[in-house]
């Protein structure tokens, strides 16, 4: 059976309007594949459905909490080989940890500097307000590249090095001219989570990972602007469609909604794009 027809008209319920889709967080873990170019390949087929056009990658295909020198770069060799397979789809941000700082360093500039990444990303080896972040925010500010943090609260306590937003909001506050994603946005209790961000510019919200829980979007929209909020899935880990459903069915107007889901993170990845020689 030729289930086309219907998948149009699904497509026309979901985007009754012109639309660009960016996804600002995805990952190659969890998805079927030998190689991290095949992994690649999958999640874009499935990006592709719902009209999303370009993801943002990271981590590679094993994840540890707190990464040695060695599997830092084994997980961004991985991502930058399905990058390098998808060039103008796909962009690759540099997995780092701040317990070992030379070799975060070593890496921004193999896979930012002198590579085809275009951003960093940091996880939960060691809380963001640390004065250790300094060098490796410093690097990936000179290098034009965006910083992505993964913040949360969570009620039962989060993980020893697990950042919150008030610990990006703290970082941010040190670097003003840097560039910085909160990923999740304080995910878990979002409430608390996006009001940390009110008083710092340079961070934009990142919507990924959470339920879609009603009023996310609105209240993020709300208190930090339609410009400094962003899509983002967390797929495999979180479906591309449910995230969606939180921009999508949000009470916003089809101008905001553009922002969210495209150009609010074109416009920050654009100097560095632009730099690699990377269309827009």
């Amino acid at each position: 059976m030729d289930f086309s027809p219907r998948l149009a008209d699904i497509k026309q319920r979901l985007f009754p309007f012109p639309l660009e889709i960016w996804d600002g967080h995805t990952h190659l873990l969890g998805l079927p594949g030998k190689t991290p170019e095949e992994r690649l390949e999958r999640l874009l087929e499935c990006a592709s459905r719902l009209g999303i056009g370009r993801v943002c990658v990271f981590m590679g295909t094993k994840w540890q909490f707190d990464p040695t020198p060695e599997e830092l770069r084994e997980a961004n060799e991985e991502v930058r080989r399905a990058v390098e397979r998808f060039p103008t789809r796909a962009f690759g941000f540099v997995y780092v940890n701040p317990n070992h700082q030379v070799a975060s360093l070593n890496e921004i500039r193999r896979h930012v500097r002198d590579g085809p990444m275009v951003g960093v990303k940091l996880w939960v080896a060691r809380r963001c307000c640390d004065s250790a972040l300094d060098p490796i925010v410093a690097l990936a500010h000179d290098c034009d590249a965006v910083v992505l943090q993964h913040t949360w609260i969570k009620t039962t306590g989060n993980l020893p090095g697990e950042s919150t937003p008030h610990d990006l909001a703290c970082l941010a506050r040190r670097h003003p001219d840097a560039v910085f994603i909160a990923a999740h946005s304080g995910g878990g209790n979002w409430e608390i989570g996006l009001r940390a961000f009110c008083e710092t510019p340079n961070v934009y919200a990142e919507l990924s990972g959470s339920d879609p829980t009603s009023g996310f979007t609105e209240m993020a929209m709300r208190l930090l602007g339609p410009r400094r909020v962003i899509f983002g899935s967390d797929a495999p880990g979180r479906s591309f469609a449910t995230q969606l459903g939180k921009v999508l069915g949000a009470s916003v107007d089809d101008d905001t909604k553009r922002l969210i889901l495209a150009d609010n993170l074109k416009k920050l990845l654009a100097p560095i794009l632009k730099k690699k020689g990377v269309p827009v």
